[in-house]
């Protein structure tokens, strides 16, 4: 991949998160459901991912552009489905819906330019899929397979996360407490740590030996991903949220619990 093909491919990344986003933005006016904007950007950038993973920017073998765009697709479908589905049972996110309050008037400008700054925070992770797909590696080898692995691992951990709050959730006896068994008992986010470690999948792919400089780019995917996670719009607000509604309770739950890597209670209270 060329200096030149790679900042055709960033730019087009960057403006297809762009128009995902704008396109979040005008259903949650149309709507006044926030909840929708996660379900959006987890599709736009799943179909920017293909996008680019098929486009000609690079010398990847058409095995290696497909693979990936395959796991891109597979991502897409299995976290934007469920966001849809949790989206559908709610009224707004609370997240979204504390920082509407704080916007006050102005929440409508302050939103999209929040989701214009979603779609530029996204750009790391949509252009390491393109740096996968482009590996000019003549064929499918050990590291496409590594990559594999990595990213069932994050996407089925993930799920089973998510099916354990979901199954604890819909339990009436569970009403009004804390999801703490299972994978959550571990850490108070573990479906943020499979998603941390699913992105990792694809500098696994992307990193070649050598002659292939730009594969290295794709490693701020991981890292993008769980600073978002950590620092931004995942669990900052959340714990903010949970600690309002749960008081005391929650607070117990986080000074026995890992925030995000599992860990064993026990061995963190010791």
């Amino acid at each position: 991949m060329s200096v030149a093909s790679f900042g055709l491919a960033l730019a087009t990344v960057a403006a297809l998160m762009a128009v995902a986003m704008s396109t979040a933005w005008l259903i949650e006016r149309r709507t006044g459901n926030s909840g929708w904007i996660d379900a959006v950007w987890t599709f736009g950038l799943g179909a920017t991912g293909i996008i680019g993973a098929l486009l000609p920017f690079g010398e990847g073998p058409l095995s290696r552009r497909l693979l990936v765009a395959a796991l891109a697709a597979a991502w897409a479908l299995r976290l934007g489905l469920h966001v849809a589905s949790r989206t559908r049972g709610i009224s707004d996110d609370p997240r979204y819906a504390k920082l509407k309050r704080d916007w006050g008037a102005d929440k409508d400008r302050q939103m999209f330019k929040f989701m214009m700054m979603q779609a530029l925070a996204s750009a790391p992770l949509a252009i390491a899929i393109v740096l996968a797909a482009h590996n000019p590696a003549p064929s499918l080898g050990l590291q496409d397979l590594v990559g594999v692995l990595v990213f069932a691992l994050g996407v089925g951990g993930g799920a089973v996360a998510d099916r354990q709050l979901r199954a604890f959730a819909q339990n009436p006896a569970n009403k009004g407490k804390i999801c703490d068994s299972g994978l959550w008992a571990w850490s108070r986010h573990p479906n943020y740590f499979f998603e941390c470690v699913l992105w990792a999948s694809y500098p696994a792919i992307a990193i070649a030996a050598s002659g292939y400089a730009f594969g290295f780019v794709a490693v701020l995917a991981p890292l993008a991903m769980t600073l978002l996670l950590t620092k931004i719009s995942g669990i900052p607000p959340l714990e903010e949220h949970m600690v309002a509604k749960h008081g005391e309770a929650y607070r117990a739950y986080q000074r026995r619990t890992s925030a995000l890597l599992p860990w064993p209670p026990a061995a963190r209270s010791a």
